[in-house]
């Protein structure tokens, strides 16, 4: 696919997504339907449909409109590729058209400038004073890719070695030990060598500073008593933390065991029902 295609591809799974869809489901069905996609294809029109989520209020502002097309003018105004991906040739989006004039994000109200709904906006405000409008605009763009270091197995030094030999670049996080964060070939981090042998997880570096102001020692007795997928129950475990995990919903903890067999730690999971008769922690 040309890059005007997959421009295209993302207006079809953002108009899906706009009329009810949830995105998963929007992107699937487009997959399911366009089997001649490649996995490259598949990747940037994911990456175009997240963005264009995050920017949805200034991109269709700037697009002039709230659907697929609108923000995704949008988009392209903002990158400068409207002429190359609005060219209407081959499977291109149409060219722009009257009533598809730019419009300046800076006569839109600031809620849409920074892409926040209108009544969270004083909320952030409140709590973050004159750092609001710096944080919203760290909002707007995709998330750094985070590794844990698997205590229990390796260091940080040997993970990115590592992950250099296959051609995955990840840098130390200051003042983290076990922290890294992906800089080149994040999407590469789930078929490492690396990950697949349990050395690192991923993981966001603020649940890495939760875990890391608990001073955990070995043979501590933990409850996560809302565990979800284990990501901290398996950073407590890898510090030698003896950790029973368990979640109101039993189903959010399918990825605990085989993640935890990986990282070569034990984890007790435990039903709601059964709380009661575990000892105290």
């Amino acid at each position: 696919m040309t890059p005007a295609a997959r421009v295209a591809a993302a207006i079809e799974v953002l108009d899906a997504i706009f009329v009810g869809s949830t995105p998963e489901k929007a992107l699937t069905g487009w997959g399911r339907s366009h089997r001649f996609a490649g996995s490259k294809d598949r990747a940037a029109i994911r990456d175009h449909v997240f963005q264009a989520l995050r920017c949805k209020a200034s991109y269709g502002w700037i697009g002039g409109a709230n659907t697929g097309r609108g923000v995704m003018l949008g988009a392209m105004r903002v990158a400068g590729q409207v002429e190359e991906m609005f060219s209407g040739v081959g499977h291109a989006p149409r060219e722009v058209e009257a009533g598809e004039e730019t419009r300046s994000l800076s006569d839109a109200p600031r809620w849409m400038q920074r892409d926040m709904p209108e009544w969270m906006l004083p909320h952030f405000d409140a709590a973050l004073g004159a750092e609001a409008d710096d944080i919203l605009e760290i909002l707007k763009s995709r998330a750094g890719v985070f590794l844990r270091v698997n205590a229990a197995r390796s260091t940080a030094e040997d993970v990115i070695a590592s992950l250099a030999e296959e051609n995955i670049v990840a840098v130390p996080v200051s003042d983290m030990s076990f922290a890294l964060q992906v800089v080149e070939n994040e999407r590469r981090v789930a078929l490492s060598t690396a990950y697949e042998n349990g050395l690192v997880e991923l993981q966001d570096t603020s649940s890495q500073h939760a875990i890391s102001a608990l001073n955990i020692t070995k043979g501590q007795r933990v409850l996560d008593l809302c565990a979800g997928g284990g990501g901290k129950a398996l950073a407590m475990a890898a510090l030698g933390a003896e950790v029973t995990a368990h979640d109101i919903d039993p189903k959010r903890m399918t990825d605990i065991s085989p993640r935890a067999e990986r990282a070569g730690v034990n984890i007790d999971t435990v039903a709601t029902e059964d709380l009661a008769a575990l000892e105290l922690f």
